[in-house]
């Protein structure tokens, strides 16, 4: 993709602008991003997702006695003919991994890495629904795909922005609205990490919102460091083998702390391995019990393909690619494997590509370590034969 061609999605804005100008900064509304956009899911097939048991779903209501109440999927059958008229929400998480027609809108976000998307979440709400003044800790794109819905944008939050007592809900006790606007089916409103906002529905609407991982400090320090451990010796330890004679024998001394930043430094600083575990945690699927393995062997794998069997990717699967050194590493839904810099291309084509067959694997079939690399991601799950 051409960073400099301007983008409709982007309200003609190239992918460069948006980036320098808006991403992570201030938001963007953009009229008819997708014109005349009809959602290829309905109201009442979301509500029949959300009946499902390894869909993520909730349902937000506001009503006079208990101002806000939060209720969890799965659902009833008829757990919607007993709502009221208005005033609720049904949100369903990670459309984009059942739904393959709404999968395919992420297409529109490629000026933007993969790996950073988290999921399409789909909301319905009926007249009045919202869920309540509220900030995100990443960037969230807002397509509206159904009706009309009021958005107000306010001021920047923080962790010690007050919120509501409500055990699951955070919504904030204090909204200082700047902006407002109503979108229509195909608008579309970006939104940077900690703006409050707040969306009404004006009557029977849907929208889409596209969530970006966004890992913490805390979890990027506490991962990596558990990570890091399974790589360093019991017998590597604090060491002062250098030490001078101490005059308070109580004191903790400067040079104890130089000495243990340096054993940081010696372990964290190591590129390769922050790279694997970045990698690897980055493509830790939302729900893993979706990501099967096959029990096939390889003949039989590389028969199938032969006879003309279809490879596609698990929609619940992540997948990216990365240099480590002289050697390239594919990182599929959690896990890495190292390999040859001579496959370059065939890990852009399995991380891209809607399908894998023999018409585009070609060489690739007579390589043993690209053949041994596809039979591993159908046995891991990432992969899988279109008719299973």
């Amino acid at each position: 993709m051409n960073p400099d061609t301007p983008l409709q999605m982007l309200g003609g804005l190239t992918a460069r602008e948006f980036l320098r100008d808006y991403w992570q900064k201030k938001p963007l509304l953009v009229r008819q991003a997708i014109p005349d956009f009809e959602s290829p899911i309905s109201p009442d097939e979301l509500a029949g997702l959300a009946l499902e048991e390894e869909v993520e779903s909730r349902l937000v209501i506001e009503h006079g006695e208990r101002p806000w109440e939060l209720r969890r999927g799965p659902f009833a059958e008829d757990a919607f003919a007993t709502l009221p008229e208005r005033d609720w929400t049904l949100l369903v998480q990670a459309v984009d991994q059942f739904v393959p027609e709404v999968a395919e809108l992420l297409e529109h976000f490629k000026f933007l890495p993969k790996w950073r998307i988290d999921d399409l979440m789909i909301s319905f709400a009926a007249p009045g629904g919202g869920v309540g003044p509220h900030f995100d800790n990443y960037d969230v794109f807002l397509l509206q795909a159904h009706g009309k819905r009021r958005w107000q944008i306010g001021q920047r939050c923080d962790s010690d922005s007050p919120l509501l007592d409500h055990a699951d809900l955070k919504i904030l006790a204090e909204f200082e609205q700047t902006e407002e606007w109503v979108l229509e089916p195909g608008d579309m409103l970006y939104l940077p990490p900690l703006l409050a906002h707040c969306g009404t529905a004006e009557d029977d609407c849907m929208t889409y919102s596209v969530g970006f991982r966004a890992p913490s400090a805390a979890e990027v320090l506490t991962h990596f460091t558990d990570f890091l451990g399974q790589f360093l010796p019991d017998e590597e330890r604090y060491s002062d083998a250098d030490a001078e004679p101490t005059s308070d024998p109580h004191q903790i001394q400067r040079d104890a702390l130089d000495r243990l930043k340096a054993l940081l430094n010696e372990h964290m600083g190591d590129e390769r391995l922050l790279m694997t575990w970045f990698g690897q945690f980055m493509t830790e699927p939302r729900y893993p019990e979706l990501v099967n393995g096959l029990d096939i062997d390889e003949p039989a794998f590389l028969a199938a393909l032969q006879d003309g069997a279809i490879l596609v990717r698990n929609p619940s699967a992540r997948l990216a690619w990365s240099e480590v050194g002289e050697d390239l590493v594919l990182f599929a839904s959690g896990q890495s494997r190292l390999l040859s810099a001579g496959l370059r291309e065939l890990l852009k084509l399995i991380c891209s590509a809607d399908s894998l067959h023999v018409d585009n694997l070609g060489q690739w079939l007579a390589d043993a370590e690209a053949r041994n690399l596809l039979w591993e991601l159908v046995k891991q799950g990432s992969l899988g034969f279109a008719d299973e």
